[in-house]
């Protein structure tokens, strides 16, 4: 399945993008999980924002959060894949993506990430350790994690 992937900063995406981002973002977090807390926190202004579309639905996004917003390290977060998606391996390709754009405009740095728990082994997979204690967040086991980033995916040595 090929998406058409595509970076904008807030300012940058249309109306259209971003009501299928907050709709895929809260039919994700608040209905499928049962988890009534507030979707929007102001960090979206401050954010890149990389989405996957197919036929012209938004279909996969994550949040890319510059150093100091989440962090002092560079994030990822607010993962999530269209659940009519998610068997075509797309969780993957988003994140190889997400962490493709921030090698490619902060290479060799540090990428952290608050992870559910049960999705451990697939960060894992994609090289992040874990730095944390279980915690919760919005009443879900998360865990914090950390891609160190020191050779870049283009193949640079560290």
């Amino acid at each position: 399945m090929d998406c058409v992937w595509t970076v904008k900063s807030f300012a940058e995406l249309t109306s259209a993008e971003l009501y299928q981002i907050l709709q895929l973002r809260i039919n994700v977090f608040m209905l499928e999980q049962n988890c009534l807390y507030p979707e929007c926190d102001n960090k979206d202004y401050q954010s890149k924002h990389l989405f996957g579309t197919y036929e012209g639905a938004v279909v996969a996004y994550a949040r890319l959060l510059p150093a100091g917003i989440s962090y002092d390290d560079l994030s990822i977060g607010r993962v999530v894949v269209h659940k009519d998606y998610r068997k075509f391996g797309l969780g993957k390709v988003l994140m190889h993506q997400a962490i493709q754009y921030w090698d490619t405009m902060a290479p060799k740095q540090r990428i952290r990430i608050s992870g559910q728990l049960y999705l451990q082994r697939f960060y894992e997979e994609l090289g992040f350790e874990q730095v944390s204690d279980m915690y919760l967040e919005d009443d879900i086991p998360h865990i914090e994690m950390l891609l160190q980033n020191e050779k870049s995916l283009s193949g640079d040595k560290a």
